[in-house]
């Protein structure tokens, strides 16, 4: 269920960063439909996770988005 937590995770920093913006609002600054955006709150694995990363860019944390994949650096690694 990580991508819930995603969804709820965006939910949470869309609220924090943007209080005044209702859902059509921040749709309309990440480029989504209303539904769109409804879906990825929900963490619906229908949404392309470019959509994601554009609501990760407008909130500023496009940094950790990109980590989600990164592999730690291991002391036996060369």
């Amino acid at each position: 269920m990580a991508l819930v937590q995603l969804g709820n995770n965006l939910r949470a920093a869309r609220k924090k960063h943007f209080p005044r913006d209702d859902l059509n609002a921040f749709a309309l600054r990440i480029g989504v439909s209303r539904a769109t955006l409804q879906r990825m709150e929900k963490g619906d694995l229908s949404v392309s996770m470019g959509r994601y990363y554009q609501a990760a860019q407008v909130l500023g944390l496009e940094e950790p988005f990109m980590q989600l994949l990164e592999l730690p650096v291991s002391l036996f690694d060369d």
